[in-house]
């Protein structure tokens, strides 16, 4: 693959990660719906995928327990989702989205894809298509590749620190 190409995606994902970011702390400090962005991942996981415990929604969201935990705290504190004993484990408890959440949701869904089609208003829509088709496998092949990136990353800094180590 070219070299520069690869360099200009990773400064371009990076630089798209640092304006949403941005853009999410301002927009949070002026909207009235007051879910943190994360929050508002989970919660359209739960829209979308149906009533899960909370650990099967930190594996979908790739997050880690207590992250997911402290977002869907914040989801009931708004009665946005609620817990429910789970019909197959009356022990355990499932995330089930209230209808407050659901009009949120959609609500939120709705103002995001009017900023998108700002963003896109000069595209044709064979671009976007193409785009919204890329992306999609762009995102697939990554979540695909991600325990072997994760995998050598951990191998490249354990070797990075054993080396250090040897050399003191």
């Amino acid at each position: 693959m070219d070299p520069e190409s690869l360099d200009t995606i990773a400064a371009q994902l990076s630089r798209l990660q640092r304006i949403r970011d941005r853009t999410a702390a301002q927009l949070g400090t002026w909207t009235k719906d007051g879910i943190d962005p994360a929050a508002f991942g989970a919660l359209m996981r739960l829209c979308c995928d149906g009533p899960m415990r909370s650990g099967e929604l930190a594996a979908v969201l790739h997050s880690d327990a207590s992250t997911v935990s402290r977002q869907v705290a914040q989801l009931v504190a708004q009665h946005l989702v609620e817990r429910q004993a789970d019909p197959d484990d009356g022990r355990a408890t499932v995330l089930v989205v209230t209808e407050r959440g659901r009009t949120v949701a959609e609500r939120i869904r709705k103002r995001r894809n009017e900023n998108l089609t700002r963003v896109m208003s000069d595209w044709t829509p064979q671009s976007v298509a193409d785009f919204a088709a890329l992306l999609r496998q762009f995102v697939d092949d990554f979540e695909r590749a991600r325990p072997e990136m994760v995998a050598a990353m951990r191998r490249n800094w354990d070797q990075a620190f054993s080396e250090t180590e040897n050399d003191t």
